[in-house]
């Protein structure tokens, strides 16, 4: 899985563009069904440690970043087709107008931290995590919500939630999005009030067909389980 965010995550944090919207929907109407528009990317798992750790490396030294934003850069000088197929090989946005309002927003940005006497800082901090740091934290986040879940009729077990300790919560799993499970049973409801639905849904006695993991390292050991063959 590489990535940047799926579109189940976009749906929670952003107002979701045309383009991205059908692809949205689908995904929450056919979650881990044969239809599911994302489904490549959860269907590989559980792989072996080794390959983890191949992609691990990929997104710490910037290859991953590089390999979503460079097609993406490239779309702005080739004329837009209507009838391109939509690829879900990255998580990030496609098409010219994301990547020219990704480049606008970078200038206005550097613009700010150069005035501020603080250009270098745009680079080491900003854009460096973004091509480093944030690919792995977004995989892994992308692998708790849907690896190794059920691809039965049960709505419940279609999606993770994973019980997020406070470092977890900080570094990986900011705004509630470890409630991944309770997003897709109420794709409307508010991010803040994801952790009050675990609750209730606890109450209810709905908890025990839904796929709930203790912390990230625990989903992290069992989508890496596999064996090399």
């Amino acid at each position: 899985m590489n990535g940047s965010d799926n579109g189940c995550a976009r749906s929670r944090s952003a107002p979701t563009s045309p383009a991205t919207a059908p692809i949205i929907l689908q995904h929450h109407k056919f979650t881990q069904q044969p239809e599911d528009p994302d489904l490549s990317l959860s269907a590989p798992f559980p792989i072996t440690k080794e390959s983890y750790t191949r992609k691990a490396i990929r997104d710490l030294t910037g290859q991953t970043f590089v390999k979503q934003r460079l097609p993406l850069f490239l779309s702005l000088f080739r004329r837009n087709n209507a009838d391109d197929p939509v690829s879900h090989e990255s998580f990030v946005s496609s098409g010219a107008d994301k990547m020219a309002r990704f480049l606008a927003v970078n200038a206005v940005m550097f613009g700010l931290f150069w005035l501020a006497g603080a250009g270098i800082w745009y680079w080491g901090v900003w854009v460096f995590a973004m091509a480093t740091w944030l690919p792995l934290v977004t995989r892994i986040r992308n692998i708790a919500e849907h690896a190794c879940t059920s691809t039965g009729e049960d709505p419940f077990s279609h999606a993770r939630t994973t019980h997020a300790n406070p470092i977890e919560r900080l570094l990986i799993a900011p705004y509630w999005v470890n409630y991944h499970a309770e997003h897709h049973l109420f794709m409307y409801l508010p991010c803040y009030r994801l952790p009050e639905s675990h609750r209730l849904l606890i109450e209810k006695g709905l908890i025990e067909r839904m796929e709930v993991r203790p912390g990230y390292l625990d989903v992290m050991r069992l989508a890496t389980s596999s064996q090399r063959a």
